[in-house]
Order: C-alpha cells, then sequence, then structure tokens
C-alpha cells in the first residue's frame, strides 16, 4: 500500500502542466528546500512563473524561560499562537499584527507592554524611532470596558479607508483630536493621544457574551471600502452559522460605532439555495448565495469571500456577489480552505489550503463528485478533520481567483510549521504576511517533530512571501457598496432565516458533460432537516473528463463509542458515510468504505478531534490514501 504525501491536485498538475513554476524560496537562515525550483504542485497549463521569498519579519524578542522580561519594548509571549494574525495598512511599508506579549514588569514605562496587543510592523527593513522594526499602537491605550482585549489579536486589524483609523479587535482605533488626526504609525500618535471607540450591535458590544455560551457576533472583517462590515452568528445549538453584513456608523450622542443597514446573507428564496428541485423531479446545483463561513471580502468590496462545498467533500473558497446573490468558486479542490486574503487589485489570492497535506486526501481526494451528500449539512464534519491539536494543516497556496488554480508557495518546506489565520497582502500587491504555528509545541500526538529553531524557542512567526515579477500597483480604496443586497434585511429580535432542504423524494440530476445520478433525500417529519440523501450515479461527468459511478449514502446516525445520538447535547448527530465509487477517464480510481461504513461524531467538529468508526479509503491512479489515526 502506498500512502499518500503529495495531493491528488499535485499529481493532476504534473500530468497536464505545461510549464513549470520556478520558485526561489528562502525560508529563515538562507536554506533552499529540496526541489522547491522545479515543482509544479496544482499549477494549471500554461501558467506563468511565479519566482517568491520567502523570509521573516522582525517582531519582539521572545520572552525568555524564567518569564521576565527586559527588553525596553516588551517580549513576544512564546506560545502556539503567540504571534497572532496580520492586518492591512494602505501604505505597503507596514502591515498590522496582532500579537501576545509576555513577562512585562509591573510598573514603569514597560509595563505597557502586556496582554493581547496590536503593532504596526515595518516591511521594508526600515524602523520606527525607537530604533524597532515595530511600533505598539494599542499598548498603554485608555478604553472601555466594552473593548473586548481578547479580540486585539484575532480577527485581524485594518486600516480604514481614511489611512488614519483602524479596526483593532471589536473597535475603532484613532489618534488626535478634533480635525488634527494622525495615522497610526505616525511619531505623534502616542497612548496619551490615542483612543479606541466600541463598535456595538443589538445595543451591546460587537463580541459581548449572550449568556448562552456563544457571542453577539463573530470572525468579523472590514470591507476595503472601510464602511462595511461582515461578520457572522453562531447558533451553538445546531453548530449553524448566519453571515450578516452592516454599515459602520459613528453614533456622537454615545459615542460609539453602530453597525445599520444589516443584512443577513442567507435568504430562503430558490434562487440562492446551493440545490434546487425543479420541475420533473429534476435537481440543479445552483451557484449562489455561497457564504457559509465568511472569510472576507473582494478587492472591490462588491462581493464577500466565504467558503462552502465545490465537489463533494471539499469546501473551497467562494466570491457571492452582495448585490446579485450570484456565486463563483476562488479555489478549486483545496479539500479545505479557509484562510483567504485578495490582493488589493483583485488579481491574486493567497489561501491556506489542507490540499498538499496528505490530512484528507482519503475522503477530498477524488475529483468531479458533484456536492450532493454534503448538503445533509456534512461540511462541518468535513472541516473538522483538518485538525490534529495543533497541527492544522494549512499551506499556503498562491491563486488565481479567476480559475481556481495555483500552486503551494512553500513545496518542499516540510509539514511541520503551518499557516494560521488570515493572511494579508500589501497594499501594493507584490507580496503577502502570513503567521505560522509550529505544529508541535504542546502538541500531544503521534506526529512528533522537532522543537523550534525560533529565537527563544517561540512556537509562532511571521513570515512575508515577495513574489518577484508581480509588478507594484498602486491601491485605492473602493466606492462603499450598496447597503442594499440580496440577503435578508435584519432588525433586532427577528426569527433568522434558515436554510431550507430539499424535500423528500427521488430526484435526478444530468450531468453538465453527460450521465445522471439519481437522488434519494430523506427529511424529518417537519420538514426542516435531511436525515439521508443517497446517490446512484450512472457516468455522471460535469467537466466530461472525470466519470463517476456507482453508488454512495450519508446519513444521520446516533453511535455510542463516539458519544452522540440526536437529541443529545447540542442535538448534535453523528454522520455515516457509504461510499461505492469508480472514477474514470483521465484517471482512474475507487472511493470505498468498509462493511460498517465511515462514521464522524460531533467531537470532530467542535474540538478538531479526529475519531472516526470505520473505515473510508480512495486510490487514485493506483495510489492509496487511508485515513489519519484518532488523535483523541
Amino acid at each position: 500500500m502506498i500512502i499518500r504525501v503529495r495531493s491528488f491536485r499535485a499529481l493532476l498538475a504534473r500530468a497536464t502542466a505545461a510549464c513549470a513554476v520556478a520558485l526561489a524560496l528562502t525560508l529563515p537562515g538562507g536554506q533552499v528546500p529540496a526541489a522547491a525550483d522545479s515543482s509544479t504542485a496544482g499549477v494549471p497549463a500554461g501558467s506563468s512563473r511565479i519566482p517568491v521569498d520567502i523570509r521573516e519579519l522582525p517582531v519582539p524578542p521572545t520572552v525568555p524561560a524564567d518569564g521576565v522580561c527586559t527588553h525596553p519594548t516588551g517580549c513576544v509571549s512564546a506560545n502556539w499562537s503567540g504571534i497572532g494574525t496580520p492586518g492591512f495598512s494602505w501604505n505597503p511599508k507596514y502591515v498590522y499584527l496582532g500579537l501576545l506579549y509576555a513577562g512585562a514588569p509591573e510598573s514603569g514605562p514597560a509595563s505597557i507592554y502586556t496582554g493581547n496587543q496590536v503593532l504596526a510592523v515595518r516591511t521594508d527593513g526600515g524602523t520606527f524611532p525607537n530604533g524597532e522594526a515595530w511600533k505598539c499602537i494599542t499598548c498603554g491605550v485608555s478604553y472601555g470596558s466594552d473593548i473586548d482585549t481578547s479580540q486585539l489579536i484575532y480577527p485581524p486589524a485594518h486600516e480604514l479607508a481614511d489611512r488614519k483609523r483602524v479596526l483593532v479587535g471589536n473597535g475603532i482605533l484613532e489618534c488626535g483630536s478634533g480635525r488634527t488626526t494622525y495615522a497610526a504609525t505616525d511619531t505623534r500618535c502616542t497612548p496619551a493621544n490615542t483612543r479606541i471607540t466600541p463598535i456595538y450591535w443589538n445595543d451591546k458590544p460587537l463580541a459581548a457574551p449572550n449568556g448562552d455560551g456563544s457571542a453577539n457576533g463573530r470572525e468579523w472583517r472590514l470591507s476595503p471600502d472601510g464602511v462595511h462590515l461582515l461578520w457572522d452568528d453562531l447558533d451553538l445549538k445546531n453548530l449553524t452559522e448566519l453571515p450578516l453584513v452592516g454599515r459602520l456608523a459613528y453614533d456622537a450622542q454615545n459615542q460609539r460605532y453602530d453597525l445599520v443597514h444589516i443584512s443577513v446573507l442567507m435568504n430562503t428564496a430558490a434562487e440562492y439555495q446551493p440545490l434546487v428541485a425543479e420541475s420533473g423531479n429534476q435537481l440543479r446545483l445552483n451557484h449562489a448565495g455561497m457564504v457559509g463561513e465568511p472569510r472576507g471580502f473582494t478587492s472591490d468590496g462588491q462581493a464577500t469571500l466565504g467558503i462552502q462545498t465545490l465537489e463533494s467533500d471539499n469546501v473551497d473558497g467562494w466570491a457571492t456577489d452582495l448585490s446579485t446573490g450570484r456565486s463563483r468558486p476562488v479555489t478549486r479542490h483545496a479539500h479545505y480552505a479557509d484562510p483567504l486574503a485578495m490582493s488589493p487589485n483583485g488579481k491574486w489570492l493567497l489561501a491556506g489550503e489542507v490540499n498538499g497535506s496528505g490530512r484528507m486526501d482519503f475522503i477530498s481526494g477524488m475529483p468531479g463528485i458533484p456536492p450532493l451528500t454534503d448538503q445533509l449539512s456534512t461540511t462541518g464534519y468535513i472541516s473538522g478533520i483538518r485538525n490534529d491539536h495543533n497541527r492544522r494543516n494549512f499551506l499556503p497556496w498562491l491563486v488565481d481567483p479567476k480559475t481556481g488554480n495555483g500552486f503551494q508557495i512553500n513545496t518542499g518546506a516540510g509539514l511541520d510549521w503551518n499557516l494560521a489565520a488570515d493572511p494579508v497582502w500589501l497594499a501594493d500587491s507584490t507580496a503577502a504576511v502570513y503567521t505560522e504555528n509550529l505544529a508541535c509545541g504542546a502538541n500531544p500526538t503521534p506526529h512528533a517533530c522537532a522543537d523550534s529553531t525560533e529565537p527563544g524557542g517561540r512556537n509562532s512567526r511571521l513570515m512575508i512571501a515577495r513574489f518577484r515579477t508581480l509588478t507594484p500597483s498602486v491601491a485605492t480604496p473602493p466606492a462603499p457598496a450598496s447597503d442594499t443586497t440580496w440577503g435578508v434585511p435584519y432588525t433586532p429580535g427577528m426569527t433568522l432565516p434558515q436554510a431550507q432542504p430539499v424535500p423528500t423524494g427521488t430526484y435526478t440530476l444530468q450531468g453538465q458533460a453527460k450521465g445522471s445520478a439519481t437522488v434519494q433525500i430523506t427529511d424529518n417529519s417537519a420538514g426542516t432537516r435531511i436525515l439521508s440523501i443517497a446517490v446512484d450515479y450512472d457516468g455522471y461527468s460535469d467537466d466530461g473528463t472525470n466519470i463517476i459511478d456507482g453508488t454512495e449514502r450519508v446519513e444521520r446516525t446516533s453511535n455510542t463509542t463516539l458519544g452522540c445520538a440526536p437529541g443529545t447535547a447540542q442535538e448534535l448527530s453523528c454522520v455515516t458515510w457509504t461510499e461505492d465509487l469508480t472514477l474514470s477517464g483521465r484517471h482512474t480510481g475507487t472511493k470505498l468504505t468498509g462493511p460498517d461504513g465511515f462514521t464522524l461524531g460531533p467531537r470532530t467538529i467542535i474540538g478538531g478531534n479526529f475519531k472516526a468508526v470505520g473505515t473510508l479509503t480512495t486510490t487514485i491512479d493506483g495510489t492509496t490514501y487511508t485515513q489519519p489515526p484518532a488523535n483523541i
């Protein structure tokens, strides 16, 4: 048996790429990984050569082992994710950075360098007047109790279109007074003249506890228009997310920003459903309303970025037009994509993909299967497979958002350092900055790796990837998007819309190229939730090159080993896959489960703790990919 090391898309690219991509990849210490200059992983035929240099950006020194920091501008925690998420600046000389300071003295000037903070970091090799390549813009700043400091490190900071105010955590930072205001990077911007004004939604601070374990909004991202904010509302009972978008409006009387003109980006009309039942019991896959979990905006601010299923058991990035609700994929066959950032000129996407790590090939590797069983929905279970405690298996891919094709930019660098949350582009669209976390650290799994060799043994680092052949461009804030969207207008206290399943019945889905699939859907008695989906494929193909035959089924089940049953905690059931599929055409393969199927429980979603009952195995062109070992 051959256990897969590289992804199916890498295999596919080797067979189809017309030209190689040269990667001039330099890792910390100047080491160039083997084969980095000849990889064609994931690059479609005719792709341009994109040389890339990857290096570390400077951050504060790591707190010593004794926990006492003597550096005058503070020390970063050595912990996993101690270096948080980078954020956007309209000046390509800077990025913003969430960071966890540690070891500060209790008194004196250096005492302000403690806890979660936001820094401005130089990207051009320059320094601030303090002699450092960074400046903390939130340290020592006074703010009220409605600013949640846990949010400073993530979601990412983002400079507003006026190039002076900065979204930090659940507030807006600005410095100066009256008409005299300064950019956060300006030397005249000091803790004494800086303030952070909170953002409110539903008459409560954004991110405030709701009392049921959920928060008043999460995962927010600022539009490049500097006016609109995208966030989601998490229903812990059913573990579903509803994305929302609204306008930031300053309330002078209450000295806060309110989110107004809000839309829920979920519309129950058939035209916005991913799977539509039509006359004659025909099904149609519909690329609309594919926001899922919001990840940001396109560079023009006219569309949201989110993640949803494109091919079965794959979660890809999507751009969804705010006006029409039409969606287009911006990654393809990523296995699971989550961190997404579009360059300011709109030409490129830096995406964190699990593709290439070998983690999810056993379930996500076969191409050409339409997202039918996924409508149960299995998306949360699939996405949870990526996590192996601290090992998240995200790799950085440079992607053309028009085609969804791209390549892993650090091929050959190994899998011990994983991409963290959102990357960010420099304003001139020539480089992207992202944080990496060491997959080990306190990771109690069989997948051991070497201890950190970073300064002070820290387990996070800040990277910059410079794409040498990309032409610099001037970033200009786009005109504000309309407040009117394809979604449902939000009013406080309203019953939030929920996805509407296809009614119980037997349907036919025609392949876009040839063949068909017979689909049997069974809902609960109320017609509000799908209980099972069974599919029989007969020469089905959407692209004419990947042809699917055989059967598959997914259903909600209970399983005492996995500790789940309908009606138990959070009302989450287990999900069981039964697969007997054959791939033919350009490639050959099978996707097979064992005699008892393959079952996952809700702990895979909630804790990222992979444990399965049964087996699922995928074979492509003679290479067999099996599921990872349990990590509970």
